[in-house]
């Protein structure tokens, strides 16, 4: 049987800074909190706690004062940075370069939506990290859409400027759009008009899914490695399994049946951004010892 990684598996970028950031911090400080866990992977999260990082929420965050706390690639709303002034807390800035960017575009897109009377759409998870920091920056004031009846919530007689979640499938991003669209059309609007939309899904996000396409048609059978709360690897795992239906999803080497494997003469193991590659190859050293 033969087994292979995917070579483009592993952290993104924003991640893997974020995580380099707090093994840096590690080894300087006793103490350093992290604000919500750092990726949304368990066992990477497991990984650094052992090194001294705490994971808190935002209650235990308020009552901090005089330490240092890392914000995740995820970023943050000004509601955060204004606690951390009020409390002296030190922080260490990890938001992704893109999701600050992002941030920015939504601000300034948001103070013009408020002067021409249009409205900001955000295409994204509902409670997702980065999906409060982008409302942060607009005071709320924005209309979230997830799935296709989200869309009611728009009006079709105002115009909209529209952004995705930069860990969004593009596939899905475009056919809300498409949506949007029609509805203006329908409403008897122009949309080229009436609708303004910004690229702003992660490039290296976007390019996984043609990647994973090929890769999954490769192989008999997919193991897709991800933690179970990252919304990147329930999408991208999805792209797996709608071209190989033998893909399963794990986080941990226990999770495997090998009864689903057997019969396959060809396996492929990736995952999401998420994960990190020291699992991957741990869950290929582990699968390898398995079927041997």
């Amino acid at each position: 049987m033969k087994i292979e990684i995917e070579d483009r598996s592993g952290f993104c970028f924003g991640v893997e800074n974020a995580i380099t950031m707090a093994e840096e911090s590690l080894k300087t400080d006793e103490k350093i909190y992290c604000l919500g866990h750092i990726v949304h992977n368990e066992l990477e999260v497991k990984r650094l706690e052992s090194l001294g990082l705490r994971t808190i929420d935002y209650n235990e965050f308020g009552t901090l004062k005089n330490c240092k706390v890392l914000i995740r690639a995820h970023g943050e709303p000004p509601e955060t940075y204004h606690i951390a002034r009020e409390n002296n807390i030190e922080i260490v800035e990890a938001t992704c370069p893109i999701v600050k960017r992002l941030q920015q575009s939504v601000k300034s897109e948001s103070d013009k939506a408020v002067a021409n009377n249009s409205q900001l759409v955000l295409y994204g998870k509902e409670g997702h990290a980065e999906i409060r920091g982008l409302l942060g920056q607009v005071n709320n004031n924005a209309i979230l859409v997830n799935n296709h009846q989200d869309i009611a919530k728009i009006d079709f007689n105002r115009a909209v400027t529209i952004f995705s979640q930069t860990t969004r499938s593009r596939k899905n991003y475009n056919e809300i759009i498409s949506i949007i669209r029609e509805r203006f059309t329908m409403n008897g609007h122009d949309p080229d008009k009436m609708v303004k939309v910004y690229n702003s899904i992660c490039s290296q996000v976007a390019n996984r899914e043609p990647q994973l396409v090929k890769f999954a048609n490769k192989h008999d059978a997919i193991i897709f490695v991800s933690g179970k709360e990252s919304s990147n690897g329930r999408m991208l795992f999805n792209v797996c399994k709608s071209i190989n239906d033998s893909s399963f999803f794990i986080s941990d080497i226990s999770e495997i049946d090998p009864a689903c494997l057997k019969g396959k003469e060809s396996i492929g193991i990736c995952g999401a951004t998420s994960t990190p590659k020291w699992l991957i190859s741990d869950i290929y050293s582990k699968l390898s010892e398995m079927i041997s």
